[in-house]
């Protein structure tokens, strides 16, 4: 893996049609954190993917040229994108403090689960969980095990943080 730092790979699962591509920043033995190539030659914010049913990691001459056109408008990683990633209360932790909110997969592509951290232990997780409205609506507990991916700093999280901020402050 270390000669794929800073470069654009291609993550392929054993059980998801989805594929997750981005420029790895880091890794450890359980999360591995890309700097996230959603589509075509943009840059979103950032996915950490738990070590688990990954059936490839692989870099062709798709990666490689979408890398180039990222680099050529500057939309390349930088030192300071790198996060703890010692284990899932860590790494929690840090997103939450550092960007207010975050969204997380589980084995399913069919659903995300955006929102805050309320509380977190060794086993679970509670989040205020936000709405596609921007509204933080309720409370919602999850395993800590069962979370596969997390995504965040990106369009449409900070788009509902945004709203949800500004209802707070009175705007409409």
């Amino acid at each position: 893996m270390t000669e794929y730092i800073n470069k654009l790979i291609t993550i392929e699962f054993s059980d998801r049609k989805t594929l997750k591509t981005g420029f790895l920043i880091d890794f450890s033995c359980d999360w591995i954190l890309l700097k996230s190539n959603p589509v075509d030659f943009v840059i979103d914010g950032f996915t950490i993917i738990r070590n688990k049913n990954i059936e490839a990691i692989y870099r062709d001459e798709d990666e490689r040229f979408t890398e180039k056109v990222l680099r050529l408008k500057k939309l390349e990683p930088h030192e300071n994108d790198k996060i703890p990633l010692d284990d899932i209360q860590t790494i929690l932790n840090y997103i939450n403090s550092k960007f207010g909110i975050f969204q997380f997969f589980k084995k399913s592509e069919k659903s995300i689960y955006p929102g805050r951290l309320k509380e977190i232990n060794s086993k679970e997780i509670i989040i205020d969980w936000i709405d596609l409205k921007g509204i933080w609506s309720e409370e919602r507990s999850f395993k800590l095990d069962k979370i596969r991916i997390l995504e965040f700093d990106n369009d449409y999280l900070n788009s509902l943080k945004l709203v949800a901020d500004s209802q707070i402050n009175g705007f409409q």
